[in-house]
């Protein structure tokens, strides 16, 4: 008799247990907004990720507080900014034994996983299965190292081999009996870009429409601008980044290539299976035949950078959207994605062009925002849209309460889920806070700390005393610096107190001494 009443008080748990949502949190790496085409036609047609658009909600003013992999990373986990998860940049080492909203889902019982990209040094800590890139991990022929520590090599291309291995895991290595949230990273489509041959294949004589701002002189626009190293023409390489063989180049002084260029070329070749090598030579030998011809400098050189580069990205972004197709119609033909709250995103913006940049980490809108889309099926209308502002310290929040687990007091996010289910609905914040650290490891983008409005943005590059304040109204492409025109005197005033408030909110001691 005992025993049937334990078993019967176990009833009401049970089905509560069936009741919460399953979490499925895709993220990609690098992968802009203006590269999916529910944000944005005129690049490329993403129609698997666009699915989620149409069957959910699109949020138009996603962002980041730190815009560069790893931290991105930790933010998601821990629900904080940086400086208080303790990873700052892609040298920090994750402190796996402070509190994640993963350990809080195992605690609420469910069952956790992570498959894909980590990058946060140390290995995972509360999942119950994981498998994980070894740092940035490779397009072809990727190494996962496995729960017990080992690593093996995986036949093909990372995109398909990371989906086959959270398929596998959906299929066949869950427990069924309990509702799952499952990580899956993309390492695609972070530089180097790598395609696969098939999209590689319909992407190579694709041109692109050039962004406005990609020939701007930057020169006389202070010294962050004057210090980058992340404009096309000058620090992106023909051989490493655009598999331009060496052999071609030799010639020109001006695009010689140095011995770590020519040997991360045969490096990344050597990866490739034999059976596509030769194939993927033939297409880039286009490109080198090109070089070898025109010899060009200056603007004809980014212009022909610029097409290449886009070819090489954007196919690397087809492969990462047909690979989410995949796991949609998995969710669909199971019937799981009744139970599924599906999200999508990628760590930060990226540049594709503007101001004849490539990469991300500045505050400025283009990487500062990332794409935000969501699947759940009778808590969001389909077709919704939201122009809430919104950041990634919301997103373990969020997914804590779509499980109906309480949210700690200590979590920097707000929880999203009363916007997903009524996109009308906004948040109780009207300033994003943004603090970026990491310097001279790639592409030399300066320390700097901001806040972003409605309308404004203010940044204060503090190692050179260097403030930017920009009317994102009057210029969406961050263009003209304000900070020294009358008229806006008293919006800079403003924002710097928003600023100092956010500091103290966030109780930032980095930032205590920077500002002034």
């Amino acid at each position: 008799m005992k025993q049937l009443f334990i078993l019967l008080g176990l009833f009401p748990l049970l089905a509560l247990g069936q009741q919460r949502p399953n979490i499925l949190y895709i993220m990609s790496d690098d992968h802009d907004a203006n590269a999916i085409s529910a944000y944005n036609k005129t690049l490329i047609q993403t129609p698997n990720i666009d699915r989620l658009a149409k069957e959910g909600i699109l949020f138009t003013r996603s962002f980041v507080g730190n815009s560069i992999c790893g931290p991105a990373r930790a933010t998601l986990l821990t629900g904080l900014h940086s400086h208080k998860n303790g990873f700052i940049d892609n040298r920090s080492r994750f402190d796996g034994s402070q509190q994640t909203m993963p350990k809080l889902m195992q605690q609420a019982g469910y069952q956790t996983a992570v498959i894909g990209k980590w990058h946060l040094s140390t290995y995972p800590t509360g999942f119950d299965y994981w498998k994980i890139l070894p740092g940035q991990g490779q397009y072809y022929e990727p190494r996962i190292i496995h729960m017990n520590g080992d690593t093996s090599t995986y036949h093909g291309y990372a995109t398909d081999v990371i989906t086959d291995e959270s398929l596998q895991w959906l299929q066949e290595k869950r427990d069924s009996s309990k509702p799952f949230m499952l990580l899956l990273h993309h390492k695609a489509p972070h530089r180097y870009f790598f395609p696969s041959l098939h999209y590689l294949e319909l992407y190579h004589t694709k041109t692109f429409p050039e962004p406005a701002s990609l020939y701007t002189d930057t020169t006389g626009r202070g010294a962050a601008w004057r210090l980058q190293t992340m404009s096309i023409l000058p620090d992106m390489k023909l051989s490493s980044d655009l598999k331009v063989d060496p052999a071609y180049l030799m010639d020109i002084p001006w695009l010689k290539p140095d011995s770590a260029e020519i040997n991360y070329y045969r490096a990344i070749f050597n990866r490739v299976p034999a059976a596509e090598r030769k194939r993927f030579i033939e297409i880039y030998k286009e490109r080198g035949e090109t070089i070898r011809k025109l010899r060009p400098q200056g603007k004809e050189l980014l212009r022909l950078k610029y097409q290449w580069y886009m070819q090489d990205y954007l196919a690397c972004v087809a492969s990462v959207d047909e690979n989410i197709g995949r796991v949609l119609d998995y969710l669909d033909k199971s019937g799981l994605a009744r139970n599924t709250l599906v999200i999508y995103t990628s760590d930060q913006g990226f540049y594709l062009g503007q101001n004849g940049w490539f990469d991300k980490r500045w505050m400025y809108d283009i990487s500062m925002r990332s794409p935000l889309l969501a699947r759940w099926p009778g808590h969001i209308k389909p077709g919704s849209k939201t122009n809430t502002m919104v950041q990634n310290i919301d997103y373990a929040p969020t997914i804590l309460d779509v499980a109906g687990t309480p949210i700690p007091a200590n979590m920097q996010g707000l929880s999203l889920r009363p916007v997903l289910e009524n996109p009308a609905k906004t948040l109780p914040r009207n300033s994003l806070y943004y603090h970026f650290y990491e310097y001279k490891a790639d592409h030399t983008v300066l320390q700097h700390v901001g806040v972003r409005t409605d309308r404004y943005k203010l940044l204060y590059f503090y190692t050179v005393n260097e403030w930017q304040l920009f009317d994102l109204q009057k210029d969406p492409a961050e263009l003209t610096n304000l900070v020294n025109d009358q008229q806006y005197q008293g919006i800079l005033a403003d924002m710097k107190k928003e600023l100092l408030r956010l500091r103290n909110q966030y109780d930032d001691h980095e930032a205590a001494g920077e500002l002034r």
